[in-house]
């Protein structure tokens, strides 16, 4: 064994050297990393996800890079609004890496730079906002702050996918003050609303009485039409027929009279004028066509 190792000592070790040289020369690279490659130091390539293939011996993998999405941890910082308001806002980032070559040779720790980044532009934005703004446009500040984060790490090879404001919080004092400002609000909007339904309840009324006039006036017309047109076709009957339509005129008024009288509720005693009892003989003989 001894002599056949020593007869083939070279073929050995040149088999090693080939197995050797393979292993270095191909690399299989995982669907989320990217592998950086130098050779002599200096940048030579990037591998993507499947099988590569080196230079044995001189290029060497100097970086393996996780492509997946990253979260910062939640960071919280101070900010003063444009109102001289102090809040703590606590923020959030979701980031990246799209080049690898960029994140490695020009920034040393991501996260930290990432980190300062977001909090400087967090309080130049608020700082621009008063307080109100803060708590009312969130979403619109978050949408600055992102933008803004997106075109600064744009050099270090990094896309900002999400940032998120989750909270903002006051202190005590600032807290319990805008609690009571809130209270009178809406104490406010109750008086208003109060108000309003008042002026509504009047205004309704007066329509009411409004509408209930002009049915009134029309009524009115309506009967005042009527009573002109029987005037009219009473004019014309006497015209027509002389003395006798308008004796039998009064006399049919007299008995609607005398009739209403006597329609009175429980028992009553009607007590009639001896003239009034003509007025039925009148009618009763004008019917009969007698004239005289």
């Amino acid at each position: 064994m001894e002599e056949f190792l020593a007869q083939n000592a070279a073929l050995i070790v040149l088999a090693v050297v080939i197995v050797l040289a393979i292993t270095s020369a191909v690399r299989i690279v995982p669907q989320s990393e990217k592998y950086v490659v130098e050779r002599f130091g200096r940048l030579r390539s990037i591998l993507g996800p499947g099988i590569n293939f080196t230079v044995p011996f001189l290029d060497r993998v100097a970086h393996r890079i996780s492509v997946l999405e990253r979260q910062l941890p939640t960071n919280r910082q101070d900010a003063i609004t444009a109102d001289n308001v102090l809040v703590q806002v606590e923020t959030s980032v979701f980031y990246r890496i799209l080049e690898p070559e960029k994140t490695v040779y020009r920034i040393r720790d991501v996260d930290a730079a990432i980190a300062t980044t977001v909090a400087g532009i967090v309080r130049a934005e608020i700082g621009m906002m008063e307080l109100d703004q803060v708590q009312s446009n969130r979403a619109q500040l978050i949408e600055r702050v992102r933008e803004a984060v997106a075109n600064v790490v744009d050099d270090w090879g990094i896309e900002v996918t999400r940032a998120e404001i989750l909270d903002v919080n006051l202190d005590d004092a600032t807290r319990a003050a805008m609690l009571q400002q809130l209270n009178a609000e809406r104490a406010r909007r109750a008086l208003v609303t109060e108000a309003e339904g008042k002026r509504r309840a009047v205004e309704l009324a007066a329509d009411g009485e409004l509408y209930a006039a002009e049915q009134q006036a029309k009524a009115r017309r309506i009967l005042a039409d009527a009573e002109a047109y029987a005037t009219s076709a009473l004019s014309e009957a006497i015209a027509r027929n002389g003395l006798e339509a308008a004796r039998y005129q009064v006399a049919m008024k007299q008995v609607e009279a005398l009739t209403e009288v006597a329609q009175g509720q429980g028992k009553q005693t009607v007590i009639l004028p001896a003239a009034a009892l003509d007025a039925f003989t009148d009618v009763a003989r004008l019917l009969s066509g007698d004239r005289r």
